[in-house]
């Protein structure tokens, strides 16, 4: 088993990015006018091109119930969160109207892209990073079905929001490992996918950092939202992660996607659900900021206890 030091060793980098971002924004470097253009080449073209890497030629996802699993059990447990965060933040003063569904969906959601897939791939052997890309399918259509109708009250799920570019590698990258045709992509083709997926996270991640950087200076905590939000987030939501890793009949691969997930800290994606749909955009501020720090400390705990509880043994790789 890791030590709690070979642990930290493993996820600081993801957190050294983000430092990083903070500094450069700070610097003038990562301009805001920049922002959009950036984030938009990193997550439609570099995000796709590495999970499409990651699918092809993965054995994980070569038959049905490895995709089922990590679809269903990727969309019921941040319902689950949701629903904890929603109960939570009525016992904390929250009401609808007043940030309780903001609250609800930023303490339910766990980091599922930027942050994740560079702990698992440094923890877990190479199956477990194209677990956590079909996983993130279920999650998806969570975010965009149950969430968005929360904040908006709509009973309308927005299934545009599907047809994005990680979606479509990741469908894509399945189909061509169900009908054999992931072998023909090699060679130059091939190493290209994987030189444009290896920059998306150092890119994506740092701009992730600047912008909280900019989100922060405009917010002025509250102690029961970020209580709260800590609370559900690192405490609550991870034991019932962890309970699923342990007690469902499911692929060792989605065991290992299962401990890093019930690690994370909240997604950034609600902030930006808060300001399309009416909810309060400041509480998923403070969640996210609140997490994202202190999830620093309570990731190698939670990832060193829920593996030996699991009964896996993580290693770097």
């Amino acid at each position: 088993m890791l030590s709690t030091k070979e642990i930290v060793w493993s996820v600081l980098p993801p957190y050294l990015l983000l430092l990083i971002g903070v500094i450069l924004r700070r610097v003038g470097v990562l301009r805001k006018e920049h922002d959009e253009a950036t984030m938009h080449v990193a997550f439609h073209v570099m995000y796709p091109c590495f999970l499409l890497d990651k699918v092809l030629g993965s054995s994980a996802v070569r038959n049905l119930s490895a995709v089922v699993w990590p679809i269903a059990i990727g969309f019921l447990l941040p319902v689950m969160g949701i629903a904890i965060g929603w109960v939570f933040g009525k016992f904390i003063g929250l009401e609808r109207g007043t940030g309780r569904r903001t609250f609800a969906l930023s303490s339910g959601l766990q980091n599922f892209g930027y942050t994740a897939i560079p702990v698992v791939e440094k923890l877990w052997p190479a199956g477990a990073v194209a677990v956590l890309a079909v996983h993130n399918l279920g999650v998806e259509l969570a975010v965009w079905s149950v969430g968005v109708m929360l904040l908006s009250g709509s009973n309308t799920i927005q299934w545009r929001r599907l047809l994005n570019g990680p979606v479509f590698a990741v469908v894509t990258g399945l189909l061509m490992v169900a009908t054999g045709a992931d072998k023909w992509i090699m060679g130059p083709p091939r190493e290209a996918l994987h030189m444009l997926g290896a920059g998306a996270f150092p890119v994506a991640i740092m701009l992730t950092g600047a912008i909280l950087l900019d989100l922060a200076k405009n917010e002025r905590p509250s102690w029961k939202v970020v209580a709260g939000g800590t609370l559900v987030r690192l405490v609550l939501s991870p034991m019932v992660i962890l309970c699923a890793a342990k007690f469902l009949p499911i692929a060792v691969e989605l065991k290992q996607v299962l401990i890093v997930q019930a690690a994370m800290p909240a997604a950034m994606t609600p902030i930006l659900l808060a300001r399309l749909y009416g909810g309060r955009a400041g509480i998923a501020v403070q969640v996210v900021m609140a997490t994202t720090l202190l999830s620093l400390a309570t990731i190698p705990w939670i990832i060193s206890w829920g593996s030996a509880w699991v009964g896996l043994k993580p290693g770097l790789n």
